[in-house]
């Protein structure tokens, strides 16, 4: 099967290695889509992934084999790579480590994961595709759950004013999921016009760049002078944040969804006496996923658009499209066809 491995030093390379025989309670998926990261574009960026690692963590495909002691699937099913409770014992060290730093601790695996044409997963790892769902939008269910878990995560009530800084595919997704929360109006920070065009077409109320204007002042005249109740920050450079705490209103909540891998310069003076709470939101849990296809379901969600611009591509192409977007970019979700 081919595969993408990462080399180190900013470099794949695309081989053929055998294909995996499943264990006793794994099955093998037959991958069809899966669709690039933004954490596996910073394990590119900054060389963190060890050399052998096979990315990829937003896949949808097809189980291929089951394992002697496999009781949950059948051959043929439709999954998505990810969503299954883990049982006890087999918790994501994230969520079973006091201490987790996903800088140290965050790339240490060498299993071979989406981009691959076939992937080894324990039997409660994926979860069924429900009818209704494409294959497109179950390749997405992954950051969706990211966002649904954010909006899950703050303190958004019904009626709330939203901000959020950045429009790439998981602000977008994070600006559907507060409107399916009950948002009452979205406001968005986002430099490129597809994108701002994009967030409009999804439901934004307004959107700004900010090199044409000071977003916090926009912002408050917005709201009447006071700031909005949340600001979800999706993008993670190193102004980001400060502007938001500068931004939100007084008892307003910050919620840190991008992961940012340079320093964050703050100046809390500026802010601090507004007794702004803050809220990092960091992955997704189970039952975001299951939330997250149920909105794709019903329309609340919409992935058509956050992929129409793009074509798919082919595996062989990955080392041009990472290189490609370790500088800024107004492409929406890119996702890979086996």
């Amino acid at each position: 099967m081919k595969a993408a491995i990462y080399k180190g030093n900013q470099t794949f390379s695309v081989e053929n290695i055998p294909i995996p025989e499943p264990g006793p309670d794994q099955v093998l998926v037959k991958i069809k889509l899966s669709a690039i990261c933004g954490t596996d574009v910073h394990a590119f960026m900054y060389d963190l992934a060890p050399p052998g690692t096979v990315l990829g963590h937003e896949f949808t495909g097809t189980i291929e084999k089951i394992g002697s002691s496999v009781t949950k699937w059948k051959i043929g099913d439709s999954v998505v790579g990810g969503g299954g409770v883990p049982p006890p014992g087999n918790e994501l060290p994230q969520k079973s480590e006091p201490r987790y730093n996903y800088r140290t601790m965050g790339f240490v695996s060498k299993d071979t994961r989406g981009y691959a044409e076939y992937t080894l997963l324990p039997e409660w790892h994926p979860i069924k595709v429900p009818n209704g769902v494409t294959e497109q939008e179950a390749a997405m269910c992954e950051p969706t759950a990211v966002a649904v878990h954010a909006v899950r995560n703050s303190n958004l009530k019904l009626g709330d004013t939203v901000g959020i800084i950045g429009a790439g595919p998981i602000g977008l997704l994070t600006l559907q999921a507060s409107i399916a929360a009950g948002a009452s109006n979205v406001y968005i920070s986002e430099p490129t016009l597809l994108r701002q065009n994009l967030a409009k077409k999804l439901g934004a109320s307004k959107t700004f760049s900010p090199f044409d204007c000071n977003f916090e002042e926009e912002l408050v005249n917005l709201t009447n002078g006071v700031g909005p109740d949340i600001i979800f920050d999706c993008a993670g450079f190193p102004p980001t944040l400060d502007l938001a705490f500068n931004t939100v209103k007084r008892n307003g909540q910050v919620v840190l969804v991008a992961v940012p891998w340079e320093d964050m310069p703050l100046k809390p003076a500026d802010w601090m006496a507004r007794e702004i709470s803050f809220k990092a939101s960091w992955g997704s849990d189970p039952e975001n996923w299951h939330t997250a296809l149920n909105l794709m379901k019903s329309g609340k969600i919409n992935i058509d658009l956050l992929t129409k611009n793009n074509k798919y591509i082919n595996l062989e192409d990955i080392q041009d499209i990472f290189e490609g977007l370790m500088k800024p970019t107004d492409q929406g979700q890119i996702i890979i066809k086996f």
